[in-house]
C-alpha cells in the first residue's frame, strides 16, 4: 500500500472518530468519493488498525441506524421550503 494511501486512512478514521460524521462528510471533507472513504474504512484500516477500524466501525453503524431519520428530516425541510415559496 502507498504511503499517501496509509496517510489518507488514518486521516479519514481520525476525523469520523472526532466528528462522529458520515461517510458523505468525510468523503467531501477529504475530496474523495464516498466509495474511497468506505473501501479505506471497511478493507485498509482493519489491516491497519484493528482497534481504530472497530472504532470507526461502531460509528458508521450508528449513523446506519439513524439514516432513516436524516433522510425524513431532508424531505421535510425541503418541502417546507418549497411551500414558502
Amino acid at each position: 500500500m502507498h504511503d499517501y494511501i496509509r496517510e489518507r486512512v488514518f486521516k479519514i478514521a481520525a476525523y469520523i472518530v472526532e466528528y462522529r460524521c458520515t461517510v458523505r462528510e468525510a468523503a467531501s471533507v477529504f475530496n474523495v468519493s464516498k466509495s474511497t472513504v468506505h473501501k479505506d474504512v471497511a478493507e485498509r484500516l482493519p489491516r491497519l488498525d484493528s482497534i481504530l477500524a472497530k472504532e470507526v466501525r461502531k460509528i458508521l453503524n450508528a449513523n446506519k441506524a439513524e439514516r432513516h431519520l436524516r433522510g425524513g428530516e431532508a424531505t421535510r425541510k425541503k418541502y417546507k421550503q418549497a411551500e414558502s415559496n
